[in-house]
């Protein structure tokens, strides 16, 4: 008796090993979904812009400032800027927004290269950038009515959680190189029925003529 006694109780030591076993084997997916979806909600970047430094910050302050109290530089200067940026996703499902679709006619990237929209008078389309801490190129071939008349850039993100983790965020950029204003025009003349495509068409008929000016006049300089 004291033998079935002591077996039933090693077996009852096993049961109970055995559930524990697999109450923590069930609890294991459940932490890796809980680490996925913080991935997710980072939109799996590990890494995050790092602070602007302190001489962009303080040259930025004696520039004038747009309706964000951010500073504005002037067109195609500048190339290391201090800038408010805020994120979109196609999945705001936004009226008029074309699914996926960027406002050059291409697909929103989302790589090592990434899509961002801007006031094409100030980035002009195929403007591109890296931002201080982040090993992607930023492209500007996108734009929103929000943005317009100021210097903020949105940046693209494939899904909500992504785009609200983001927020807004104060960062250091570098334009790689400066995008076409002619190319800009080119794809705005036909949309100046819409305020916002008006104003920035006027903005970059007004710096590309003042780019054609100075070219012109560098031209003449050096044929002196």
């Amino acid at each position: 008796m004291l033998k079935h006694t002591i077996l039933l109780g090693l077996g009852g030591l096993s049961l109970f090993a055995l559930s524990s076993c697999s109450s923590s084997l069930s609890s294991a997916p459940s932490t890796l979904s809980k680490s996925r979806a913080e991935a997710i909600a980072r939109g799996s970047d590990s890494s995050l812009p790092q602070a602007p430094s302190s001489s962009v910050v303080h040259r930025a302050a004696s520039l004038p400032k747009d309706k964000h109290g951010m500073p504005s530089y002037r067109p195609m200067t500048d190339r290391t800027r201090y800038v408010r940026t805020t994120a979109y996703s196609h999945m705001e499902m936004e009226p008029g927004a074309p699914g996926r679709m960027n406002a050059a006619g291409g697909i929103l990237k989302y790589g090592t290269v990434r899509s961002a929209a801007a006031d094409w008078s100030v980035y002009p389309l195929g403007t591109t950038f890296r931002i201080k801490g982040q090993p992607y190129t930023y492209v500007v071939d996108d734009y929103g009515s929000a943005l317009v008349g100021t210097n903020t850039i949105d940046i693209f993100k494939p899904s909500l959680s992504s785009m609200r983790y983001w927020g807004t965020r104060k960062a250091e950029i570098t334009v790689i190189q400066w995008g076409s204003f002619e190319r800009s025009l080119r794809l705005l003349k036909g949309r100046t029925k819409y305020p916002h495509c008006r104003q920035m068409y006027l903005g970059c008929l007004r710096h590309h003529g003042s780019n054609m000016a100075s070219t012109r006049g560098a031209g003449n300089a050096n044929s002196l």
